[in-house]
């Protein structure tokens, strides 16, 4: 795992995110995951853009939601991202998709963070979540239809409500935390995304617990690339789940 650089938190950072820049300069890799980059490893990098504003003076986060026919990862719900370029680093890299993705300033983004590498093992692919508070907020706006489906700005208290929460069962047998996003509530938070979302706020104190929250099972277009890979494998063998819920290396996660 790389050495994560010290952050100040700027001045004029808003009072409720004081706590999130405290919890990433506390918080191990072990908090967040189970998978994290061992000795000699030499994984691919990559990093994604968890980018916090503001809804009528409630905290949100920016999502995005992939396209539903892509090849990759079809409909996932993710933090702007993708690799690291040669001589960039993780911050450049988060920003610099971002502002490919959907057209964020990075002059607009007060970075104030970072949490630890997350390892994905069948990949070897290991993303650093960059924090930043997107103080001079502007319009946003799909760049890419081919790649990107819609823009989610997530306000956190109405996420973490109950009856947002669900666990997503998928048919590997993987069952994990999700969250239902969207104005219809009809778009499911899961995988990578979800769980670091689940891990990071739980870590802050600020997701409440559920009881036996409603299980879901994935919509048909997210489980193209699955299905694929299991009509594909020899033998039938099913793939390893968990390589179904890794970031995209060509950004998001």
């Amino acid at each position: 795992m790389t050495d994560q650089p010290a952050y100040a938190v700027p001045d004029d950072l808003p009072d409720w995110l004081r706590p999130v820049a405290e919890a990433a300069q506390a918080i191990e890799g072990s908090d967040l995951t189970a998978f994290l980059p061992p000795p000699g490893s030499n994984p691919r990098r990559g990093a994604v853009l968890m980018l916090f504003g503001e809804t009528d003076g409630r905290g949100d986060l920016l999502l995005t939601e992939r396209a539903h026919d892509m090849r990759s990862h079809p409909g996932q719900v993710s933090f702007p991202g993708g690799t690291i370029d040669p001589g960039e680093s993780a911050v450049e890299a988060a920003l610099r998709e971002a502002q490919e993705e959907i057209g964020v300033d990075p002059s607009a983004v007060e970075v104030f963070g970072a949490l630890p590498e997350l390892w994905l093992p069948p990949s070897n692919f290991a993303v650093t979540p960059v924090l930043g508070w997107w103080r001079d907020p502007h319009p946003v706006e799909v760049a890419s239809p081919d790649e990107v489906h819609e823009i989610h700005h997530v306000v956190l208290d109405e996420l973490f409500r109950a009856d947002r929460r669900i666990a997503v069962r998928h048919p590997s047998g993987w069952t994990g935390p999700g969250f239902l996003i969207g104005e219809d509530r009809d778009v499911i938070l899961w995988g990578f995304t979800g769980g670091i979302i689940t891990r990071f706020f739980d870590y802050l104190g600020w997701l409440p617990p559920v009881t036996d929250p409603p299980v879901h099972e994935l919509p048909d277009y997210m489980l193209a690339e699955y299905q694929r890979r299991v009509d594909d494998a020899e033998g039938g063998d099913e793939p390893d789940s968990l390589d179904i819920l890794e970031p995209d290396e060509r950004g998001g996660a």
